[in-house]
């Protein structure tokens, strides 16, 4: 193919008719997840590293998790490399001042759900003045209190808390933000770090509800394409053509 044209791959049917900018709105949707290997990563103490990617990680593998939508796409994607997402359980969410309006419809939606929500002491403020339940909990910089209550670590790492939302600060909560990824690393828990993801987590939950995955196999995607867009030519040798026009 080499040295041939666009236009005559597309008519000897090598290229499709259309690009990439039109899509089958019937396609099933990819999500790829990189697997990380942060618990190889240990300080001296022998916790586990920040969670926060930086440029020296490199993931050990991937996951594409394939389904004829977005929400069962990336809830197959997370348990392909994570184990998947929790369906109930303790949920905690910390979170940076700028995300703060933007985590109540998904949390809200969480609770819903049936997710107990324990929050920092500033998280946990705007939650309840948008109707959440919500229980505040012990920073690690403030230590155990002197009732015995537990800091968030102290809580993650014995096994109370299913799932946390903890988005990356300032250098004020640098500290903290950093304990709790590396507490929720430790004892196997999902972390989110961005909004975003939380979005796409509340999603992928409403989709576990709704039943078992369906399973299919590339091949019968591929056909179930082929079904919708009629038959398609079986692809013929170039035949040589006059215009400039070049891949």
């Amino acid at each position: 193919m080499t040295g041939e044209t666009i236009s005559s791959l597309r008519r000897s049917a090598h290229l499709p008719e259309a690009d990439a900018t039109v899509t089958d709105p019937d396609d099933p949707i990819a999500v790829k997840e990189a697997v990380l290997p942060f618990k190889r990563f240990r300080t001296i103490e022998g916790r586990v590293v920040d969670t926060i990617l930086g440029p020296e990680m490199r993931s050990t593998g991937e996951v594409m998790g394939y389904d004829v939508d977005f929400p069962r796409a990336f809830a197959k994607s997370q348990a392909g490399a994570y184990g998947g997402l929790p369906g109930e359980g303790t949920l905690f969410v910390s979170v940076a001042d700028r995300d703060k309006r933007a985590i109540i419809l998904p949390v809200a939606r969480l609770a819903e759900l049936g997710f107990t929500v324990l929050a920092t002491t500033g998280t946990a403020q705007v939650l309840r003045r948008n109707g959440i339940d919500v229980m505040a909990v012990r920073k690690i910089s403030q230590g155990v209190g002197a009732h015995g209550e537990q800091t968030i670590a102290g809580l993650i790492e014995s096994g109370t808390i299913d799932m946390v939302v903890n988005t990356p600060k300032g250098q004020g909560a640098r500290a903290d933000g950093y304990s709790i990824r590396a507490a929720t690393t430790g004892a196997d828990r999902p972390i989110i770090t961005t909004v975003q993801q939380l979005q796409a987590a509340v999603q992928a939950l409403e989709a576990q509800l709704r039943g078992p995955f369906q399973v299919r196999s590339l091949q019968e995607h591929i056909a179930a394409r082929q079904s919708r867009r009629g038959s398609v030519p079986e692809p013929h040798p170039v035949a040589p053509v006059d215009d400039k026009e070049t891949r």
